[in-house]
């Protein structure tokens, strides 16, 4: 069920400092977006967008957290050309909001409520020109893009996409995939006196862990090389006990097809460890602008998950390497220098 708001639009322009501090003081860490889309929902109706809060799916694990949305606004009887969209939830834990004369400090600010900010600032310009634009916020980004997968069932007919990450307000030309994977030991469980009593999953699975990250991974001229991560290994009960169950998760940053990294992954593991892919997002290739700077995004988004919403392209203020850290900041210069940006490629784009 999707709820419609809508109101009269009121003059005030968007000071998009102002408003990513008002974002930033909302807690919304991945399944507790809820709070963060009733309040963008009621921000934008009240700007005069018709609003559409449509809810995500909670996992299991999660329901008592609350209801968690996605939030789309547009103007009332028109199909969108172009349609802004990044993400409502931040990575944990939540880190309360800072500023000085130059910074902007805290969880979000960079990825991605400062891009949110001036997403709205830019789209709210666009749309005072004549501009056909809309805005689409998402939840579940951080972690399995449980919003796009639900947003991409909807679309509005747009023509291109921007969605915002961190790249520096450099546009992006290429964003790697991603390939999460679980590998699963299991033995006997005996007293470590008498190892040939029992069979250790632990050995088992760093033999396994040993041999990934000796593999040679694929490389795409002009991006670069895989990579692969080892994010967190459990197993075993004590230092005296012969462990009869071990597991790691493992994901590989994709430049490529995952068909010959899926078979080199199950090759290590073989007679060893079952392997349980669990996530899957692939890499895509993005246009440029002429005039405009360009990076690699090593990181993954969402654009894979939003392909019936129009030509993608990728664009935010930010650095990806203050992201996800206990030092997550964003310049107020870049943050007023985005709104331009996203103002000049959809100018680009459409005209």
């Amino acid at each position: 069920m999707t709820d419609h708001l809508r109101t009269e639009s009121p003059v005030e322009p968007i000071d998009p400092i102002r408003l990513t501090r008002q974002l930033c003081e909302i807690e919304s860490t991945t399944y507790h977006e809820g709070p963060m889309g009733d309040f963008l929902a009621d921000f934008l109706a009240r700007r005069g967008w018709e609003v559409e809060k449509t809810p995500v799916e909670q996992p299991s694990e999660s329901l008592s957290a609350g209801p968690r949305w996605n939030v789309y606004a547009g103007v009332a009887g028109q199909t969108p050309d172009l349609v802004f969209s990044t993400h409502l939830d931040t990575v944990p834990p939540y880190i309360p909001f800072t500023e000085d004369a130059e910074f902007l400090y805290g969880r979000g600010v960079c990825d991605a409520k400062g891009i949110l900010a001036a997403q709205i600032a830019a789209a709210e310009a666009l749309r005072a020109a004549g501009f056909r634009v809309g805005l689409l916020f998402v939840s579940g980004e951080e972690r399995d893009s449980a919003g796009a997968k639900a947003a991409n069932d909807s679309p509005k007919c747009s023509r291109f996409l921007i969605n915002g990450e961190p790249t520096d307000n450099c546009l992006a030309l290429a964003s790697k995939g991603a390939l999460r994977a679980v590998f699963k030991s299991t033995g006997k469980m005996a007293h470590s006196a008498y190892p040939e009593l029992g069979d250790s999953a632990i050995h088992k699975l760093v033999t396994v862990l040993g041999k990934l990250l000796a593999l040679p991974l694929p490389f795409a001229e002009g991006v670069g090389s895989s990579s692969l991560n080892i994010g967190q290994i459990q197993g075993g009960y004590a230092p005296n006990v012969i462990a009869d169950k071990a597991e790691a998760q493992v994901l590989v940053r994709l430049v490529g097809d995952s068909a010959p990294v899926r078979a080199a992954l199950l090759e290590a593991a073989a007679e060893l460890a079952e392997v349980d892919f669990t996530l899957e997002i692939p890499f895509v290739r993005l246009r440029a602008v002429e005039g405009l700077p360009t990076m690699i995004a090593k990181f993954t988004t969402d654009i894979p998950k939003l392909s019936n919403w129009g030509e993608p392209l990728l664009l935010g203020p930010g650095s990806i390497n203050v992201a996800h850290t206990p030092f997550e900041k964003l310049a107020k210069k870049e943050l007023l220098e985005a709104v331009e940006l996203y103002i000049k490629v959809a100018r680009h784009l459409l005209g």
